[in-house]
């Protein structure tokens, strides 16, 4: 019996050593790597994932009407207000959520989708910003929105910021406020609450997206390399500025941004999309008597062309008439036509 104990002590020694053993440093050492690379290989699947843009959605008109004694009536706003709420909302609860403000991977080492998130956001702000200074009043002097009032600087919070407020709580919030003014719309106890669907106010939109399309028109372009003629005091004889500049200047986009910029572009491009389609609801009576519904279409048209599928891996910057494409020049153009558009159409909507 203590022979029999004696052995079995020895083989429990043996078997610990052997176990002992099979960690040895270089076992170790290919734990690690093949942790690390599995590690790796699941955040790329997961980068790939969230990095992927939001579908189209359909401006849902169902909800706008209201029932009356002569039969139904269409709520004036509440598409536009609901579709603004909408691209808000995508932003928060697309595939991997808002990742503008991540610090964790693979969030931190995504850029084109954030940039995608932030030329979403610009169209959220500005339009918040009209409804709030414009479309919710009568006058000049007249009262402001209450609710409006809130959501404007709410969608104004840094879109980067992750702690102590986190963003996406201040655009939750937003959200919310727009949501209550929506509600109130059309309910005939609160005529306080009201969107006005007039030719000065639809001006006042548009003539903030031509400048911020313009703007992007002249980075994408960029991305070549341009040298500028200085034109920043053309047409007015008495005009002038706080420092000289030079007559020509040499623009260009850098490499490390251009798709940034591209991601941007397409985002801003994809809000605008809903917005206009909304803007054709609710200002229906307004493009109609100016004979403008075809305009808008045609600028519908241009944008949603920014949305085709991208085929290749990464965005190409080859020169204007090389042999690889340059994707920023394309989407320069359709931007350009879509924006020459906007300002016929605005230029209807004030003499047509």
């Amino acid at each position: 019996m203590w022979k029999f104990w004696k052995k079995s002590q020895k083989d429990n020694e043996g078997s610990v050593i052997d176990k002992v053993d099979s960690y040895s440093p270089a076992t170790i050492r290919r734990l690690v790597i093949y942790s690390v690379l599995l590690l790796t290989v699941f955040l790329y699947i997961v980068g790939i994932f969230w990095s992927s843009e939001p579908d189209a959605f359909e401006i849902a008109t169902n909800d706008a009407y209201v029932e009356t004694s002569d039969g139904k009536r269409l709520i004036i706003g509440y598409t536009t207000v609901a579709t603004t709420e909408k691209i808000a909302g995508t932003l928060l609860e697309k595939s991997g959520g808002f990742l503008s403000n991540d610090v964790l991977p693979p969030s931190i080492f995504l850029d084109n989708i954030p940039s995608w998130e932030f030329g979403v956001l610009v169209q959220v702000r500005d339009m918040a910003s009209v409804l709030r200074n414009h479309m919710s009043r009568s006058q000049s002097q007249s009262l402001e929105n209450e609710f409006l009032k809130d959501a404007e600087p709410l969608f104004n919070n840094d879109h980067s910021q992750w702690i102590f407020p986190e963003a996406e709580s201040k655009y939750r919030s937003g959200i919310e406020k727009l949501a209550l003014y929506r509600q109130k719309l059309g309910q005939a106890d609160s005529p306080e609450h009201q969107f006005y669907a007039r030719a000065d106010n639809l001006t006042a939109w548009l003539t903030l997206v031509e400048k911020r399309l313009g703007g992007l028109s002249q980075r994408l372009s960029a991305s070549v390399g341009q040298e500028r003629v200085n034109t920043d005091l053309s047409g007015d004889e008495a005009a002038s500025q706080s420092t000289q500049s030079p007559e020509s200047v040499m623009v260009k986009t850098p490499w490390m941004e251009i798709d940034d910029t591209f991601y941007e572009a397409r985002g801003a491009c994809w809000a605008l999309v809903h917005l206009l389609k909304a803007i054709e609801v609710d200002f229906a009576s307004v493009l109609e008597k100016k004979n403008a519904k075809a305009s808008l279409a045609q600028i519908i048209r241009e944008l949603e062309a920014t949305q085709e599928s991208i085929w290749s891996p990464v965005i190409l910057n080859g020169s204007g008439f090389g042999l690889v494409a340059n994707h920023s020049l394309v989407m320069a153009s359709y931007i350009s036509r879509a924006n020459a558009g906007l300002i016929d159409l605005r230029e209807l909507l004030n003499n047509g």
